[in-house]
């Protein structure tokens, strides 16, 4: 499996990579692989300011269904519309294609509270 050491972690298999003021939101390889077949991907909070750890949306795999939780507290500007038709393209493509949401960050320090690839490395092993 591979962490991109670009990224920041949660401890609830998110990651999080930073581009300025947003960032973008996804689940690990780890999550992915975990869950098996992902389906559906679902996201009504788009536009809506959501605390950190509070939940965003669901994720729906063929043998299971998990919340989504918000790795830092943000305003979700944005949705992955590929993810309508291709829910699979965040089992093939994780880190890239399988992004899910797209945030306006409101506490840039809530990121020194998640894990960098290295302490995500030593959760997942």
């Amino acid at each position: 499996m591979t962490f991109p050491s670009n990224l920041k972690y949660t401890k609830e298999h998110e990651w999080v990579r930073v581009e300025g003021e947003e960032a973008y939101i996804g689940v690990t390889e780890f999550a992915q692989s975990e869950l098996g077949d992902i389906v559906y991907v679902e996201v009504e909070t788009v536009g809506d300011t959501i605390s950190e750890g509070d939940v965003f949306g669901t994720i729906e795999a063929v043998k299971t269904t998990s919340d989504l939780f918000m790795p830092v507290s943000g305003k979700i500007v944005a949705f992955n519309e590929k993810l309508n038709d291709a829910a699979e393209l965040i089992n093939s493509d994780p880190y890239g294609e399988g992004w899910i949401v797209k945030i306006r960050i409101q506490d840039p320090e809530e990121l020194e509270g998640l894990l960098d690839v290295a302490a995500y490395e030593v959760l997942v092993a």
